[in-house]
């Protein structure tokens, strides 16, 4: 997907809001390769996950190394935080990233096969408040974009609970083994979780009158969701309870959420994450806790076009128009110095008429334009147009002198 200069200013926007808003939580800049070793997928997020059995770009380089373009952030960061030592870092460790990721997903409105995630992860703190305070950050910056969306939660318990609730799934959906999918059948022996995740409407349908997450959560998970629902209540946070979110990928344990947006059709989830407690450890590192969301730029530009959001384009400051060699060259060097000034300044770099000149000029909608000729040259001063006003005044050829005035 290319992303013209058009549309740039408004990515820009919304990558700096985010970034500044993860800065104002305790979150630092994680920056990750494009690729790893295909087996970091293979344990991190699951052989019975879809991005797993279907959607890897998996190759082998020239040494027969099998690589995978990054499909999702979190297994990546986990492996960052082992390999550089994270791990031994005052906890809670708090990241964030931009990233692009890549799925062999069938491409439709708010979904490609390279598409760019925000996403933050934090380590080392189990207690609910920190669930909650991560639901608060991602509500902050939607709301800051001016995209509404809504929050739904869950909890998919953990390994203690989860056999239980697994037992009750398999037995539910043996009921409809000759209408479910191939592939939620071989979910049915693998993971029955996933069946709820299955995008076919007959499993769908079929997945509704299954047993709910939270009728089988042990003891401590239920006291954990409870805990979040506390701090959401105190949060002032409205939310709902989903018992058919799951999320996608293996690793979730806990609490599960998603940001609903009605603003973009069919791919409506804008944000999704949860706590996937036994990650660390089970790529090599400490049994330590984590949760994360991950947070689909495209779907969040999407919603917010479709709110009429808009941020205005930077426009060039200054456009230097000349007539003839000596002028046009005093035209480059006053352009060099304006910029180190923070000046955006263009000038004539074709060959045009003055009035070529004063045509292009208008066409990038510059605020200021002025014209150099011999009899500027000889008295260093020449007239300053306000493009937008017409109001018109002289100031001599300095960069600092044209600077001010361009910035009144």
């Amino acid at each position: 997907m290319d992303i013209l200069p058009a549309e740039t200013e408004l990515w820009q926007y919304v990558e700096k809001t985010l970034c500044d808003k993860a800065k104002c939580y305790g979150f630092g800049q994680l920056r990750l390769p494009t690729f790893e070793y295909s087996e970091l997928y293979k344990r991190g997020v699951g052989q019975t996950s879809d991005v797993v059995q279907k959607e890897m770009y998996s190759f082998y380089d020239n040494d027969k190394r099998n690589l995978t373009l990054r499909p999702e952030g979190t297994a990546g960061v986990v492996r960052s935080v082992i390999e550089n030592s994270l791990v031994n870092e005052a906890m809670p460790l708090s990241l964030y990233y931009l990233i692009s990721c890549f799925r062999y997903e069938m491409p439709q409105t708010g979904r490609s096969r390279e598409f760019y995630q925000f996403g933050a992860e934090v380590f080392g703190a189990d207690d609910p408040s920190c669930d909650a305070d991560l639901m608060t950050m991602v509500d902050d910056m939607l709301s800051t974009l001016k995209v509404n969306a809504s929050l739904e939660i869950n909890s998919i318990g953990c390994k203690r609970c989860r056999p239980l609730y697994h037992k009750a799934l398999r037995e539910y959906f043996s009921q409809f083994k000759d209408q479910l999918c191939p592939t939620c059948l071989e979910r049915l022996e693998t993971n029955p979780l996933r069946i709820l995740d299955c995008k076919s409407p007959i499993c769908k349908e079929i997945g509704k009158n299954a047993p709910s997450t939270v009728d089988y959560l042990c003891d401590p998970c239920e006291k954990h969701f409870n805990g979040v629902k506390s701090y959401l209540d105190a949060a002032g946070l409205d939310y709902k309870v989903n018992t058919r979110i799951v999320r996608g990928l293996d690793y979730y344990q806990r609490t599960v959420f998603e940001f609903i947006s009605e603003d973009i059709g069919s791919q409506s989830t804008i944000c999704g994450g949860g706590r996937y407690n036994g990650l660390v450890a089970e790529l090599g590192g400490p049994d330590i806790s984590g949760i994360g969301f991950a947070m689909g730029l495209t779907r969040i530009l999407l919603a917010m076009k479709n709110n009429g959001v808009s941020v205005e384009g930077t426009k060039p400051h200054i456009y230097l128009a000349s007539m003839g060699e000596n002028a046009k060259l005093k035209a480059f060097v006053l352009a060099k110095e304006l910029r180190k000034l923070g000046i955006t300044a263009l000038f004539d770099q074709v060959g045009r008429s003055l009035k070529a000149q004063m045509k292009y000029a208008d066409k990038k909608g510059v605020g200021f334009s002025m014209v150099i000729g011999d009899s500027e040259l000889e008295n260093n001063k020449a007239v300053l147009k306000n493009m937008l006003n017409g109001e018109s005044f002289e100031v001599e050829l300095a960069a600092q002198e044209i600077a001010r005035a361009v910035e009144i």
